[in-house]
């Protein structure tokens, strides 16, 4: 009897717990179904169709082989020769309708090369799509098709996100939504598991910055459709997954919307976004460096080469400066100065704080255009002599090879089977003497060697050795 009295109780106490919990999860349920219908209608399929051609050439074998098989091989050859056929490879994927005149956004991988694009909406209409804008850097594209009766999804602030928050994914994975008599996206649920990641470029695709991670299924075919949150608004598409198996892991990643919010008006106007510039190689800094720049916070990034005739060499950087500040914001690392120029308007002149030879200086830029190749690109002119190469004593140098008090120019690099290895001498030695002449600087040396001819003698940290001429 005090068993049942305990358990009567017991459940009198819980009950109303136990109902909100209920009450609470069909809430959720509710707003679940509310967003996952409106979103839904916004969000369209993509069939992508690129052009190949192939050669087809005709063969003929003869079960006598011999005479009778070349006379007809030569036969269907002349006759025939090579016909060349064209193939359509269809890829699919999806895309979000930003605007009621019908524009949608997308991947840049899911439309970029095709030869026709049509969108499979909501509804089942199938249309043409018209690719208005690419930006690869990105990896986002704007398509427009013409068509009445469509929905626009409403764009939220991915800068407000959460570790944590629910979301929902939206799209076409394998290509399942084409379906015309059920056209409908696929949705699935999770949580933003990260922010702020990296995936470092592939196949040819720029890296990619500042994602949003999440744990709701995406799959092939769900690039370029929205992340939603619960309230309805798009703050994300997805991009990419992490997979063993090709398919969902639980890894995916988005695009945050405020990100694409920077790119649209140029990408809807089919014009070329363009992204800042300083024409430099960065490292970030060590603890090693951080304490012999004598740094205590994790800040500032290390010049490791200046282009030539680039923005940065123009505004006087050079290698071995340490950069501390960008347009008076505060340089952590590598990631955030490349962000920080990336958003910058071009042909903005920016203040730059720097650290060179243990001094503070100031310098100002002019902001230049990200070129489109920058394999082509050559580095500031490199000093070279009988296959080695000098750079001044900056500080940079002088910590990665533990150099103190020495003057001269430090050698860099040294080329195989040339003189200089076959002299004995060692990247990281500084060379103060060559022939009779005292070398302080690049400047010293360049002159020094326009003069030399026949073998010379070159004094170093480590003692005397000979140059012969090559």
């Amino acid at each position: 009897m005090k068993k049942l009295i305990t358990l009567v109780i017991v459940f009198i106490c819980f009950s109303p717990l136990l109902s909100s919990s209920q009450d609470y999860y069909r809430d959720l349920e509710s707003l679940s179904i509310k967003v996952a219908n409106e979103i839904g209608k916004s969000v369209v399929s993509i069939k992508a169709t690129v052009k190949q051609k192939v050669i087809r050439r005709f063969y003929y074998n003869s079960p006598r082989g011999g005479i009778e098989e070349e006379f007809f091989r030569r036969f269907f050859e002349d006759f025939f020769g090579e016909i060349p056929q064209e193939f359509g490879r269809v890829s699919v994927g999806s895309g979000v309708i930003i605007d009621r005149e019908g524009y949608i956004l997308t991947n840049a991988h899911v439309v970029s090369d095709a030869d026709e694009v049509k969108v499979v909406l909501y509804d089942g209409r199938e249309l043409k799509a018209t690719v208005k804008g690419i930006d690869p850097r990105t990896d986002l594209a704007v398509i427009k098709i013409n068509a009445k009766d469509i929905t626009v999804a409403k764009l939220g602030d991915s800068d407000k996100l959460r570790i944590g928050q629910f979301v929902f994914a939206l799209g076409n994975p394998f290509g399942i939504s084409t379906n015309y008599a059920n056209a409908q996206p696929t949705v699935t649920f999770g949580v933003i598991s990260a922010l702020h990641r990296f995936l470092p470029g592939a196949g040819g695709r720029d890296s990619l910055d500042d994602l949003i991670q999440t744990d709701a299924a995406i799959n092939p075919g769900n690039s370029g459709g929205p992340l939603v949150n619960l309230d309805g608004e798009v703050i994300g598409i997805n991009i990419a997954i992490i997979t063993r198996s090709g398919g969902y892991e639980g890894i995916g990643f988005a695009i945050p919307i405020n990100k694409a919010k920077l790119v649209l008006g140029k990408l809807v106007k089919g014009e070329k976004v363009l992204y800042g510039w300083l024409g430099v190689n960065i490292q970030d800094l060590s603890q090693d460096l951080r304490n012999y720049f004598g740094i205590k916070e994790q800040e500032g990034v290390i010049v490791v080469r200046v282009f030539k005739n680039s923005p940065a060499e123009k505004a006087g950087l050079k290698e071995g400066d340490l950069i501390l500040s960008f347009d008076n914001k505060k340089v952590t690392d590598t990631r955030e100065l490349i962000k920080l120029v990336s958003i910058t308007e071009v042909g903005k002149t920016v203040p730059l704080k720097i650290i060179r030879d243990g001094k503070e200086q100031n310098l100002e830029i002019k902001i230049g255009a990200r070129p489109d190749d920058l394999s082509s690109i050559e580095t500031v002119e490199r000093t070279f002599f009988r296959g080695m190469e000098v750079e001044d004593l900056t500080s940079f140098w002088r910590n990665k090879f533990n150099i103190k008090g020495e003057e001269g120019v430090v050698i860099v690099n040294i080329e195989k089977d040339s003189s200089a290895e076959k002299a004995g001498l060692s990247v990281g030695d500084v060379i103060t003497i060559i022939g009779n002449r005292r070398v302080k600087n690049k400047e010293d040396f360049e002159r020094t060697i326009s003069n030399i001819q026949g073998d010379c003698l070159v004094k170093t940290n480590r003692g005397f050795f000979v140059l012969k001429e090559e």
